[in-house]
């Protein structure tokens, strides 16, 4: 094998793999890229097992068709610290060794023979589903923050993708809750879509978040029975679902939240950053104590003292005092779109419904906390 590519082209596709690839495995394989160059392009591909990236470069110069496998880890490194628009010369000198040379760098990589490399049977029969890239990683973004970590429930561990309805129009929906949140967001499709409904990973988020990020194409999705696979111009994305039954979470969104409070968010953010700061360990909760025209939010540390500070809002309903984990808090304040953030309370010790003035497909739920 021996070809020729830009080390910028492959520096960005190496750069999404690293958010698949681990960097301990128990099978050295799974630590390395597979580099394929036949047919006038270069396929690389990367996989722990559950996720499989998969990428096509064909802005390449092949001399000798091959393919090998290297550390995905060590190449990344080498080619991040070699100057922008070099050109690359690989060369499978042997089994195990890949030359790489630059205009003025010399290196030699140690190998995996390929046919140790998982191989993976593409099986998806179903038509492609077309969505608008810039919607659903809002989508992503504004649930990603509500995803547990706790893995003795791991049908929690990810976002739950499903079609809804509401007045004649079809939405794909996902919903991601820890149990002391939840984040609800919605894409209105154009048609309806034979979609089943699948718990899609949080590690298969955060990496498809970034291909999102960077492409400008239209994303293309199709489903198997247990996969999902996400496709981005050439790039693809096969990421296995979470083997669970998501809870009814239409159970806990509430429904006679008639108190309403708005306040300005940016006010509101930086406020409560300031009086979070007396907490060392962030634990404390910050409480809100809730009148007429103003809100007084304050944070109580036992080791390291107390922060109060008042701003103006807008209340129309008997006084409330209520108290919250800071950090949540400040999560969902970070995806509201509006440049104001409304509350609807029912009392101190209910669920507590916050809603985006600019995208009413999306809400967010919160559990008080004792202070």
């Amino acid at each position: 094998m021996q070809f020729k590519i830009k080390r910028d082209l492959l520096l960005k596709s190496l750069t999404f793999v690293q958010g698949v690839v681990e960097k301990k495995n128990t099978l050295p394989i799974l630590s390395n890229v597979l580099l394929k160059a036949q047919n006038n392009k270069l396929e690389i591909v990367a996989t722990d097992l559950d996720i499989i990236f998969n990428d096509e470069i064909s802005d390449i110069q092949i001399i000798k068709e091959g393919v090998t496998t290297t550390s995905a880890n060590v190449l990344f490194d080498i080619l991040r610290k070699i100057p922008a628009n070099s050109e690359l010369n690989f060369h499978l000198k042997s089994e195990n060794k890949l030359s790489l040379k630059t205009q003025n760098s010399d290196f030699n990589l140690l190998c995996l023979p390929s046919t140790n490399f998982p191989n993976f049977e593409d099986n998806f029969e179903t038509d492609l589903i077309e969505i608008e890239n810039k919607k659903f990683l809002s989508l992503l973004n504004k649930t990603k923050i509500s995803i547990s970590n706790d893995d003795t429930r791991h049908y929690l561990n990810g976002i739950f993708l499903h079609l809804t309805q509401q007045k004649d129009k079809n939405f794909l929906s996902g919903v991601a809750t820890d149990s002391h949140r939840l984040s609800f967001s919605s894409v209105e499709l154009g048609k309806q879509i034979n979609f089943s409904s699948i718990i899609l990973p949080r590690k298969t988020v955060f990496q498809l978040c970034n291909l999102l990020s960077e492409s400008p194409d239209k994303l293309g999705v199709k489903i198997s029975e247990n996969k999902i696979k996400f496709i981005l111009g050439k790039i693809s994305l096969i990421s296995k679902v979470i083997d669970g039954k998501f809870p009814d979470y239409q159970k806990v969104i509430p429904k006679e939240n008639d108190k309403v409070l708005s306040v300005s968010l940016s006010e509101f953010i930086n406020s409560v950053e300031r009086v979070v700061s007396v907490s060392i360990d962030r634990k404390e909760g910050v409480k809100l104590e809730i009148n007429k025209d103003k809100l007084k939010l304050s944070v109580n540390s036992t080791n390291s003292g107390d922060g109060n500070e008042i701003i103006p809002v807008k209340y129309n309903n008997e006084e409330i005092a209520i108290g919250f984990n800071s950090k949540y808090l400040l999560d969902i304040a970070s995806v509201i779109e509006n440049k104001d953030l409304q509350f609807n309370f029912k009392n101190s010790t209910s669920p507590v419904l916050i809603s985006d003035n600019s995208d009413k497909d999306s809400f967010y739920v919160i559990m008080p906390m004792k202070i």
